[in-house]
């Protein structure tokens, strides 16, 4: 069985590969694309809809309670591309 995760937007289980994890580590924030980076982490699904989403509702910085810089989103755009 895969392990599954939930994206922080729609907030459905689906599979960890099937989503994109936000770490915050000691250094700063970072696309954790493999998936196995330490650091505290939030998951979002490699959809356009859910990372506009997230963006307007700020999702992350309410995950870790914090602010996180705009290019994170950025790169989240960049990342899904065409999808």
């Amino acid at each position: 069985m895969k392990p599954e995760r939930m994206c922080t937007v729609c907030r459905e289980m689906k599979d960890k590969d099937k989503l994109i994890r936000i770490a915050k580590t000691d250094t700063g924030f970072l696309l954790d694309t493999a998936n196995k980076g330490g650091g505290r982490g939030a998951y979002i699904c490699k959809d356009k809809a859910c990372i506009s989403v997230a963006r307007k509702r700020s999702a992350f910085e309410r995950s870790f309670s914090c602010k996180i810089p705009l290019a994170i989103y950025d790169d989240l755009e960049e990342l899904t591309g065409d999808e």
